[in-house]
């Protein structure tokens, strides 16, 4: 016989599972000792909230199923904040809970046991996909089946496990879950009648805009095809870039909130958008208007616009479809698109802040095509995601879901760990950064391959800026910080600081990301970054 966390460990097995990222707690050793014995790796943090992120961050970087394990009630429940984050970008985490003993739970009752809490999976309800609860011994291995099954099943998001402590210990008898009925499959599959108006549509279009999201990233071929046969562009979110690699005709490697950008939708008589929700981060809170015709494809329908003709399947398979059924473009057409789009790059970086610009090369310059950046919500970040265009998907992370603080440090952690080809670098504000500071014993005991660059321009930047805009002083936004350099150093790492974000700052990166040895890098900035324009309080247009 099995103890129940054998059977979980087992069940993370089976589905590939080749990290893990937790803090132990009395109610989860089990778990560990189970996890000694396999072929996982298990990264011990120092903040529930981190394994989460870290997580979360192997997921983005992989596609591939992030886990997070933690303790019963107030370990659970620090993991909240970034299983939000990770519920609004999609992200395919399960997060692994224990409860309090099956022989001391009364549902309904708070009895004061040790890390109770009243009804603890309701608090995930919200930021999950789903819940599955093992509370009593028949129920371990069904319920760790499913919750697997689960979480990697379309469309994907987090999912929630929860385990009695008593059972991790306990010899279950023997019951093989039944992985053949664990997850009802869906079919994702449109109508040959929506298919077919959908290529009628863009043949007739003149003005066609392609609008791709994150569901899109693991469609880059396809989404090219498509673009070249329409001779359309190309507008990506936050989760979709480098979909079209950087100097691709189609690409308009400008952000939504760009006023170049959305002029192409203004203009547009039909819009594809693939895998996107066309949120209200991307889309300045819903003030695009809503196009002639606009064509959704996605797993799921889409409620902040109406769409005239939706497309229910996978992303690459429609988009695929739709290149397929397409016209050819006219002669010429594609390169005449190539050259308007560069005139409109050229011009709106005309008029973006130099000193961001030379940041934006600095970071060009240091990392290289492979390596993976993961933001913070800093200016610094805000300037990567709409400005920075890399090579290939799943190449810069962004916690646009929700909108996290404190994001890219603990989840570059988890996409350092993900067997990417090149160096990952997290980029924090010297406010963000803190909220994880801890995470430098994980980095240091765990040498994990990360660069993490730290923008100290000494409080909260964007909220300063926000403050100022209003006509009002600071108050409340400018902070004690530490010397982080020396705070890394104690830790063993190696750790260097630089003036500024121009090219000391370029060739400072560039020795760090070099070299696979955990490091942190400062850059101090008295001055200042400017937010980009797409940060909310310089989004051009506005809702009446």
């Amino acid at each position: 016989m099995s103890t129940g966390a054998q059977v979980i460990v087992e069940e993370l097995e089976h589905a590939g599972v080749e990290v893990c990222f937790g803090l132990p707690g009395v109610h989860n050793l089990a778990l560990w000792e189970a996890l000694r014995s396999s072929s996982i790796r298990l990264v011990g943090v120092r903040h529930e909230q981190a394994a989460a992120y870290a997580a979360d961050g192997y997921a983005r970087a992989t596609g591939r199923l992030g886990v997070a394990l933690t303790t019963t009630g107030p370990g659970a429940a620090n993991t909240l904040g970034a299983v939000g984050e990770a519920w609004a970008s999609r992200s395919p985490i399960l997060v692994i809970a224990t409860d309090i003993p099956s022989s001391l739970r009364r549902p309904g009752e708070y009895r004061g046991i040790l890390h109770e809490t009243s009804g603890q999976s309701d608090m995930f309800a919200p930021v999950v996909k789903s819940v599955h609860l093992g509370l009593t011994a028949d129920a371990v291995a069904n319920a760790a089946a499913l919750a697997v099954a689960d979480a990697v099943a379309a469309p994907t998001r987090p999912v929630y496990l929860e385990i009695a402590t008593d059972l991790l210990a306990a010899e279950l008898p023997p019951s093989p879950p039944d992985r053949a009925a664990t997850v009802t499959t869906v079919s994702f599959s449109p109508r040959s009648s929506d298919l077919a108006a959908a290529v009628a549509a863009l043949d007739g279009a003149e003005r066609p805009l392609l609008w791709v999201g994150g569901g899109a990233r693991d469609a880059p071929a396809e989404v090219a095809a498509l673009a070249e046969r329409l001779a359309a562009p190309v507008l990506t979110t936050y989760g979709a870039a480098g979909v079209l690699p950087p100097g691709h005709p189609s690409a308009v490697g400008l952000p939504p909130h760009a006023p170049a950008a959305g002029a192409l939708w203004d203009e547009a008589d039909v819009v594809l958008a693939i895998g996107s929700d066309l949120d209200g981060v991307q889309t300045q809170n819903f003030a695009q208007p809503q196009p002639p015709t606009l064509i959704a494809v996605s797993l799921e329908p889409i409620v902040n616009y109406r769409s005239d003709i939706h497309l229910a399947g996978e992303a690459g398979e429609v988009t695929a479809a739709l290149a397929a059924g397409v016209r050819a473009p006219r002669d010429g057409s594609l390169d005449a698109l190539a050259e308007r789009l560069s005139n409109a790059r050229a011009d709106a970086c005309g008029s973006l802040d130099a000193t961001a610009l030379r940041f934006l090369d600095a970071i060009r310059f240091a990392v290289p095509a492979d390596g993976v950046l993961v933001v913070d919500m800093c200016i610094p970040g805000y300037w990567l995601a709409g400005f920075h265009t890399p090579a290939a998907p799943r190449r810069i992370q962004v916690p646009l879901g929700w909108g996290t603080l404190g994001y890219a440090f603990p989840a570059a952690l988890g996409a350092a760990l993900a067997g990417t080809d090149g160096p990952v670098v997290s980029i924090s504000g010297d406010g963000g950064f803190l909220f994880a500071a801890g995470e430098l014993a994980t980095m240091a005991q765990e040498q994990i391959p990360l660069t993490a660059v730290i923008v100290d321009d000494g409080g909260y930047g964007m909220l300063r800026y926000d403050q100022q805009k209003a006509g009002a002083e600071t108050y409340g936004v400018d902070l004690h910080t530490p010397d982080f350099a020396a705070l890394a150093a104690a830790f063993g790492l190696e750790s260097e600081t630089v003036d500024g974000l121009d090219d000391a700052f370029g060739e400072a990166l560039a020795r760090h990301t070099a070299d696979p040895t955990p490091s942190v890098l400062v850059a101090r900035t008295p001055v200042p970054l400017v937010p980009p324009p797409n940060t909310s309080p310089n989004w051009y247009r506005r809702r009446h």
